[in-house]
């Protein structure tokens, strides 16, 4: 994961400030926007599709409303008809005995349904399907109840409603206006052996026009309880399938919604179901009313790009001048870097952060300066000191003293302490030399100081008595170079005040807390003018050599001021010197 994090922010991490600032800039505007527009739209076409949802269902409804009053005017023209009793007196009575009379059967029933099919012009025709053989018929009005009627839709639909109307559809006939059927059982004295079949034909125009006012900007269908369209503005989806024009079949509920495609266009489908089974049907084009919260978005986006453009410009002048601060910033700090202290001067930036943020440059880079400066001038101090470490080990005193013990061995004796003491000699220089080094370890110091030593026992012989209680952890640590010899070389000079008795010297090196502490303790003669004071003598003291301050110095140069020199002393007892060092 980080991994993958790593990889993505790179291509960011390699671009220069001001582009960083302009794409996080463009982006935080872009997106927010890109969401407002977005958001609106979705608001706007969702109001608009509850809108126009809550105006379908009410339209739906309405035609629903239209159409049963509209059905229950054909139930009661076919209840008319129903229970008139003198057509059923004249549908069943047996005219085989006397012909004639079937003529005034016909009077009336022609009389009926003429009245009828006049006072209700949208009924096409009306006619009754009889079994009385004995009645004549005319083939308009009262028709034969034979085999093919038997086996018709019509005749099928009857089955197990009891009287009860039914609404079919016609099959298309080109030379008929497209229309359906209301289908009734004549069986008032018997419910199973009815005496005739009444159907009257209505036409699809009647039923259309009870909604022809809604399909102005959407298709409105009448669907029967089988899902065949029984009216539609397109003439030619009559007595067809619904499901031959929508992708989605209706559902069994009662009224509802949903989304379907027709006519390859996508549609808000409402529909509602009367008491009779049939269905009122609106699709409405999605498109016919979301054009306006298109537009609204077209809108929307325009000016949003225009703003867009605008807020481009104004990040870009912006991180321009934030960023041409900054790359002032960046060319001092490649000065400073490069030592050219001469060469910066950092001008007012201003107040805010970068500004402050170049005050705070151009006072660091004083400070830079004159520290370099005290850098300079303690690292020549240090070259000194050590300048005159490298001049004391040329010590006349020492080499003059130890030149004379060798030649007067040699002329004297003719023995191997010749040797030894030059190669002790030998030894000591080559640590303290060590290569130009200022530091040693403190094992390596005390071996140089036992070198030094030697050297001097083989002149003081037992006079010079020298103890050490060293703690082994310490010994890794470094020091600075020709520490503890100087001290020494000081109790062997200066401290030995009987030639008799000679001088007990005490190395000692410990922990102290963080710090290591380093001794020389003696039981000579003392420092004068010193006494419990541990405050080191000025320079031109009885401390002869680079002596104790050169020591001092190059501690402090070296490890800082909190480490150094202290030395304490009574004049016939002897003297003690401290040495603190860190402990690393």
């Amino acid at each position: 994961m980080k991994k993958l994090a790593g990889n993505l922010t790179k291509p960011l991490n390699n671009l220069r400030l001001r582009e960083k600032l302009f794409v996080m800039f463009l982006l935080g505007a872009i997106i927010p926007l890109l969401f407002f527009v977005l958001y609106s739209y979705q608001t706007i076409k969702g109001e608009l599709s509850d809108q126009m949802y809550t105006n379908t269902v009410v339209s739906v409804a309405q035609i629903n409303t239209n159409l049963e009053n509209k059905l229950d005017s054909y139930t009661k023209l076919s209840a008319t008809l129903y229970l008139d009793q003198t057509l059923r007196a004249y549908l069943t009575n047996n005219y085989s005995k006397d012909p004639s009379l079937f003529v005034d059967a016909y009077k009336y029933i022609n009389n009926t349904f003429v009245n009828m099919l006049t006072t209700n012009p949208d009924l096409h025709s009306i006619a009754v399907y009889i079994n009385n053989s004995s009645l004549p018929t005319d083939g308009f009005y009262v028709k034969r109840m034979d085999k093919a009627f038997r086996e018709s839709l019509i005749y099928r639909s009857l089955e197990d409603t009891y009287g009860n109307v039914r609404f079919v559809t016609t099959p298309p006939d080109p030379d008929q206006p497209p229309m359906f059927t209301l289908v009734r059982k004549l069986n008032i004295s018997d419910i199973n052996s009815p005496y005739g079949i009444l159907t009257l034909n209505v036409l699809e125009s009647d039923i259309f026009r009870l909604m022809e006012k809604e399909t102005a900007d959407k298709t409105v269908l009448i669907v029967n309880e089988h899902g065949i369209i029984m009216s539609a503005r397109d003439k030619s989806m009559l007595s067809k399938p619904l499901g031959e024009f929508l992708q989605d079949e209706l559902p069994s509920g009662g009224m509802g919604r949903f989304d379907s495609h027709y006519n390859g266009e996508k549609m808000l489908v409402v529909y509602n179901t009367t008491k009779y089974g049939w269905r009122s049907v609106s699709l409405v084009p999605y498109n016919s009313f979301l054009s306006k919260a298109n537009d609204t978005a077209k809108r929307i986006l325009m000016f949003a790009l225009i703003s867009l453009g605008v807020m481009a410009v104004l990040i870009y002048v912006t991180a321009r001048l934030f960023t041409i601060r900054v790359e002032y910033l960046v060319k001092m700090v490649r000065r400073i870097e490069r030592e050219e202290f001469e060469l910066v001067d950092i001008r007012s930036l201003g107040r805010d952060e970068i500004g402050q943020l170049g005050n705070v440059l151009r006072k660091m880079t004083q400070r830079l300066n004159s520290l370099i400066s005290d850098v300079y001038k303690k690292e020549i101090d240090k070259r000194e000191a050590e300048m005159n470490v490298l001049q004391a080990q040329i010590n006349p005193h020492f080499l003059y003293n130890t030149l004379a013990s060798i030649s007067s061995l040699a002329i004297r004796h003719s023995d191997e302490r010749i040797n030894k003491m030059v190669t002790d000699l030998a030894k000591f220089y080559r640590i303290s030399l060590n290569k130009g080094k200022s530091q040693l370890s403190l094992n390596e110091e005390l071996q140089l100081t036992r070198y030094y030593i030697s050297i001097q026992q083989i002149r003081f012989a037992d006079l010079l008595r020298v103890h050490y209680q060293i703690d082994e952890s310490v010994l890794p640590c470094p020091v600075v170079k020709l520490t503890l010899q100087p001290f020494v070389e000081n109790c062997i000079n200066h401290a030995i005040w009987d030639d008799q008795q000679g001088i007990n010297i005490i190395i000692k090196a410990f922990r102290e807390g963080s710090d290591i502490v380093l001794q020389v303790i003696d039981d000579g003669m003392g420092i004068p003018r010193l006494g419990k004071s541990s405050l080191l003598p000025e320079s031109g003291d009885m401390l002869t050599g680079y002596g104790i301050r050169n020591v001092d110095n190059r501690i402090k140069l070296m490890f800082g001021d909190s480490y150094g020199v202290s030395v304490f002393s009574r004049l016939g007892i002897g003297t003690s010197v401290t040495i603190r060092i860190p402990g690393r």
